[in-house]
């Protein structure tokens, strides 16, 4: 492909006027020479590091790896710092504030004189709203997985993030654990940096971004103090001088088959439920059509291979997976399900950067053959509790419940609803039905990962440690257990989550995909009837437009006026 010789940027800095003449000196305030930048692109460094956000610590430095690389391969790096979404830390939701770092993405990239971009992310939700917004604004861009940390400890014990932290919590509950423990627990499970070494969100979004293109491969699963990912920054920052030579744009990329790839190795992965939030908003931003029925084939077709927590024997983690071969491994055995002409950052297809690949470790990416799941990962359910549709993850739970009816105990709030989790005495046996609800994009605000609902003190004091729930929020992908979540439309819109009363009977039937409370469309629309809004959330401010435009969970929970269909994009700034 022949080079590009005319780059973006040189529309400041190259004309001879006097607004160049601005802007080269304010580029040489900053110490930088012309011959810095003269016949070079210029590569913005989307750094997504704050001393709150565990997961990229290492970022810090790490950019000094890509910078670099793009020097190394002729071209002009700058670092541009973005709001930055620590998951664990930032309240209520990361979800509610995923879009707000899409748009500074979007728009800085549109508003600065840079020809290509390295997005550096990987915390759960940083993922996606990175590639939202990289893919709005459509220049040359690659992402950087943040890569998992390593694998916890304590007293000679593997922990797994998130999941040891739910199974541990609810032992220390049942006090099968001593202090000492749960203090060594505390220290060991999280002891670098990185995301989340169990296949959490960060891991399935790093994933899928690797899967539709948008990485180099093997990138995602490199841990994060590996002198790999180091070595894999600087290819990373090379390959983008490289892209923007050959105006290799999200758009050649991020085709339909480029999602349904995404979506296919997700669920081989045994991937978190958000998955299908974050990948349906972004191939909107690319303009394909993908909805929950891809995510439901998919998952109908395509086994689950990666044996990593929370899903099968829960021995292995992230470290694990990258010993195994990492991504293009588990891509070399899913062949025969992904759309190999695929194009990636690389200039290359799919078919052409996993040719070669090796598994290293049968047990941990399993062969066809030998799954570990026969189905994928999740499953859509539909019916007259969720007629826009919900998601379960039946790999990641107990048998028992793939069909299950029982009477529902609804809670209109978490408040209220730990009050009876916490209560020894609680009227709630194993068969109820869990329900929270006014927890969604406008009620929660931004669905709080509040869908992995604690079993109650009462029933895990009898040891039971897994039951039906049900919410219009979201839970951790490092969650396990029967969890119905992203129940569309919400409750605090007026969805048929809002009209269930405690005694209801509700039904649940993974298999054959429904879910139903047994209540007549008669009585339904005498409760409609007598339903009222609850109060908005927010008055002003960024928390007002969220609610004012946000889509439900089936359509990603995107902002309507962010959306390709919504109008045109601004385009090309004016230099006057």
């Amino acid at each position: 492909m022949a080079k590009l010789e005319k780059f973006r940027s040189q529309r400041w800095l190259d004309r001879n006027d006097f607004r160049s003449f601005n802007h080269r000196s304010r580029v040489m305030q900053m110490g930088y020479d012309p011959k810095d930048w003269e016949g070079k692109p210029v590569v913005a460094i989307f750094n997504n590091w704050n001393d709150y956000n565990p997961c990229h610590q290492h970022f810090k430095q790490r950019v000094d790896d890509v910078k670099r690389g793009v020097l190394q391969a002729g071209g002009f790096p700058l670092e541009l710092p973005t709001v930055s979404l620590g998951e664990n830390l930032i309240k209520p939701s990361a979800l509610l504030y995923r879009n707000m770092l899409a748009m500074e993405v979007e728009e800085m990239i549109r508003a600065y004189p840079v020809d290509g971009v390295v997005l550096m992310g990987g915390c759960d939700k940083t993922t996606p709203a990175m590639l939202l917004g990289a893919t709005s604004a459509g220049l040359p861009a690659i992402f950087l997985p943040a890569g998992p940390m390593l694998r916890g400890m304590s007293r000679g014990q593997t922990l797994g993030s998130g999941s040891d932290a739910f199974k541990y919590w609810d032992e220390r509950r049942a006090g099968t654990i001593t202090e000492p423990q749960w203090q060594s627990i505390i220290g060991g499970i999280a002891r670098s940096s990185g995301t989340c070494m169990t296949m959490g969100t960060a891991s399935t979004m790093t994933s899928i971004a690797e899967a539709i293109g948008m990485t180099l491969p093997g990138a995602a699963a490199i841990p994060a103090v590996d002198a790999n990912h180091q070595r894999m920054a600087a290819q990373a920052g090379r390959r983008i001088v490289e892209m923007v030579h050959e105006d290799l744009r999200p758009a050649r990329i991020q085709t339909r088959d480029a999602f349904l790839n995404g979506i296919t190795v997700a669920m081989a992965l045994g991937c978190s439920t958000n998955a299908i939030i974050h990948v349906i908003a972004q191939a909107r931003r690319a303009g394909q059509d993908i909805s929950l029925a891809d995510f439901d084939r998919i998952s109908r077709e395509v086994p689950v291979l990666a044996n990593i927590r929370p899903n099968g024997t829960s021995q292995y983690l992230m470290e694990d997976f990258y010993y195994a071969g990492g991504l293009p491994a588990l891509m070399q055995r899913l062949q025969p399900y992904l759309r190999l002409d695929a194009l990636t950052v690389t200039g290359k297809t799919v078919g052409e950067n996993i040719a070669g690949a090796e598994c290293f470790n049968d047990d941990v990416i399993r062969p066809l053959a030998n799954p570990v799941y026969a189905e994928g990962s999740l499953a859509v359910l539909r019916g007259n509790l969720a007629p826009d549709g919900c998601v379960i993850k039946p790999s990641a739970m107990s048998e028992k419940y793939l069909r299950h009816s029982g009477p529902a105990l609804v809670f209109d709030d978490y408040p209220s609803l730990k009050k009876m989790l916490d209560d020894p005495r609680a009227d709630v046996t194993a068969d109820h039905v869990i329900v929270l609800r006014n927890a969604g994009p406008k009620g929660g605000p931004g669905m709080p990962e509040w869908g992995m609902i604690p079993v109650p003190q009462k029933l895990i004091d009898e040891g039971v440690r897994d039951m039906l729930r049900i919410s219009d929020c979201r839970m951790s992908g490092t969650s396990y257990g029967a969890c119905v979540l992203h129940v569309a439309p919400e409750a605090f819109v007026g969805g048929n989550l809002a009209l269930v009363q405690t005694g209801d009977t509700i039904s649940v039937d993974i298999p054959n995909r429904s879910i139903h409370m047994e209540v007549s469309d008669e009585e339904l629309a005498r409760r409609r009837a007598a339903w009222t809004p609850p109060p908005a959330r927010f008055a002003r401010g960024y928390g007002w437009m969220f609610t004012q435009h946000i889509l439900q969970a089936d359509q990603g929970c995107d902002m309507d006026f962010l959306q390709t269909q919504f109008g045109e994009g601004a385009g090309e700034p004016d230099i006057f």
